[in-house]
């Protein structure tokens, strides 16, 4: 896959991730404040950031002709 995502924006995409994914591990806990049917999307969204920033492509931008590197 060609690269479409660039270093700053794969930060922000690794960061975001890890954020989701501690909001999402906190709610399975308990201690997150929200529903705990809310893990499953915040989760699924963790994933594919953290995804998106390591391989530096992004569907999304992809369809819409973005490149940020």
């Amino acid at each position: 896959m060609e690269h479409n995502v660039g270093p700053m924006d794969a930060l922000a995409r690794l960061f975001g991730g890890a954020v989701l994914g501690s909001a999402a591990l906190a709610t399975l806990a308990g201690y997150g404040g929200g529903p705990s049917a809310l893990t499953p999307a915040l989760g699924v969204g963790a994933l594919l950031l953290l995804a998106s920033g390591a391989m530096n492509t992004c569907g999304v931008y992809r369809v819409l002709g973005v490149d940020t590197t």
